[in-house]
């Protein structure tokens, strides 16, 4: 038996259809292209800037929260990228586990005291640069406690946003802190001391 292949365009075409052409989507604006970072100064984008942090439990599971649109600001000279300066403030209000009553527990004395300290802080002190990553050294406040950490900061993209028209530009970084040291030893060594911290950060230009 004879098989004929008829395109699909034809088969519309034959059934009285309309034949529509699909177009290619233009492609996305950020580009991984260190080099068309302008600098000066950035403020962070809050809708599109999340903190996800993971702690054992119990040894059974690895758990995970976020810290939703903090606020803060960058400023970074592509020249001297080692002299870049980065401030966020955070808000412990928006902390979320999916898991309420979790949720409610971590915003008292045990954990973050949120009624007394509501936001944490990070200032950076120092930058070590390697080609589009970095060692972004800083002092992390929580619960009034002050503490020395280092981000392993990755350089994602950079571009215009099509809506605002502003520069944008993103990084990664991730760093591990042991919560006890901002007062947190509620649970330990039930629930986990140390807290693996990935940050997904997006700044616009101003």
């Amino acid at each position: 038996m004879r098989k004929y292949l008829i395109p699909a365009a034809a088969l519309v075409a034959l059934a009285g259809g309309t034949v529509v052409v699909a177009q290619q989507m233009p492609a996305a604006p950020g580009t991984k292209d260190v080099s068309k970072v302008t600098g000066g100064t950035y403020k962070i984008d809050p809708g599109h800037t999340q903190i996800v942090f993971a702690y054992d439990h119990m040894g059974f599971s690895n758990n995970i929260g976020i810290i939703a649109q903090p606020t803060g600001t960058l400023t970074l000279d592509p020249k001297n990228p080692a002299a870049a300066k980065v401030s966020v403030d955070v808000p412990i209000a928006n902390l979320k586990t999916g898991v309420p009553d979790l949720d409610a527990h971590l915003m008292k004395a045990d954990f973050f005291d949120a009624a007394k300290f509501p936001k944490a802080t990070f200032v950076s002190t120092g930058v070590k640069v390697d080609g589009d990553d970095a060692d972004i050294t800083g002092n992390l406040t929580i619960k009034g406690i002050t503490k020395p950490v280092t981000l392993d900061a990755d350089f994602y993209g950079v571009g215009t946003h099509p809506m605002n028209k502003k520069e944008n530009i993103g990084f990664t970084a991730t760093t591990t802190i042991k919560r006890s040291d901002f007062g947190m030893s509620y649970g330990v060594p039930m629930v986990g001391d140390a807290i693996e911290l990935k940050i997904v950060a997006a700044f616009e230009k101003q």
